[in-house]
């Protein structure tokens, strides 16, 4: 797909995701109604959803396309399956479980090579969050963070087991969300024959939502790989609505990314739909 025509899609997708959330509350408006979901309810989830370590049990479904890969400018799928578990440990502390099981395909990368697809490596993390924010109003959180070496594929994953820390800090104000999520992976156990995990992941993030729970974000999801001495650094724009379906909330998100540098082979741009189920309490 050409750049303007990447361009012309995305741009219709994102106003086709704004268009629900007016829709939404021009409906509800219509009828006498409060805009679904209720206004406190739908402050509070879409203030959540911009919150990694939110006290939410969110079951987000992640679908991404990655285009103009290896010699042959192929294409990939990845399938991102993220439930987010809080666990109340007591009156101050919360346990907040992330964990991400992909799905990868993707086509041949060269000329005599064959494409691949399967599931990849889970990665699992743990942070231990304060309920409260600091007197300065930071949100924290600390763990550890796992790789279980789940893919089905030599292709789709490193057949390593790996761990190291992970953490997260942000603020909310007015609208804003802005902080960084990190976390640092080392392999210890797995195949001789595979290559060492020793990777960094870095993602600083910056949201914005509106009064009618459209939230526009701006993220990298950038991963330094000490082995090979490489960065992958993807640019995510995304534009979210939080809706009620079937009396349910639901999050649609649609975006675009651009990679600023990759691994020799790398994609150069993409695209990112992701439904997210939430269950409050």
């Amino acid at each position: 797909m050409k750049p303007a025509r990447m361009l012309a899609t995305l741009a219709v997708l994102l106003v086709l995701t704004l268009g629900l959330g007016v829709a939404g509350e021009i409906s509800a408006q219509a009828v006498g109604a409060a805009p679904a979901p209720a206004a406190d309810e739908a402050a509070e989830l879409a203030k959540k959803l911009s919150n990694p370590v939110a006290s939410l049990v969110s079951v987000p479904f992640q679908s991404n396309w990655d285009y103009g890969l290896g010699t042959t400018d192929a294409s990939k799928y990845t399938l991102n399956f993220q439930p987010v578990i809080p666990i109340t440990l007591n009156e101050k502390w919360n346990l907040i479980v992330r964990t991400i099981v992909p799905y990868v395909s993707f086509g041949a990368l060269s000329p005599s090579s064959s494409g691949a697809g399967g599931l990849g490596d889970t990665v699992q993390s743990f942070f231990l969050s304060p309920k409260e924010p600091t007197s300065g109003g930071w949100i924290v959180g600390v763990g550890p963070a796992l790789l279980y070496p789940t893919a089905t594929s030599r292709s789709t994953g490193s057949g390593k087991w790996a761990a190291g820390p992970t953490g997260v800090l942000l603020k909310q104000e007015n609208g804003w969300t802005y902080g960084v999520l990190a976390n640092w992976l080392w392999s210890y156990a797995g195949p001789e024959s595979r290559a060492s995990v020793n990777a960094t992941f870095l993602q600083p993030f910056l949201t914005y939502t509106t009064k009618t729970y459209t939230t526009i974000g701006l993220n990298t999801e950038s991963t330094y790989d000490w082995t090979n001495r490489n960065w992958n650094v993807p640019l995510n724009l995304t534009l979210s609505q939080l809706l009620k379906v079937g009396g349910k909330p639901v999050s649609f998100q649609l975006g675009g990314r651009y990679y600023a540098t990759t691994p020799t082979g790398g994609p150069d741009w993409g695209l990112r739909f992701v439904v997210t189920l939430l269950f409050p309490k």
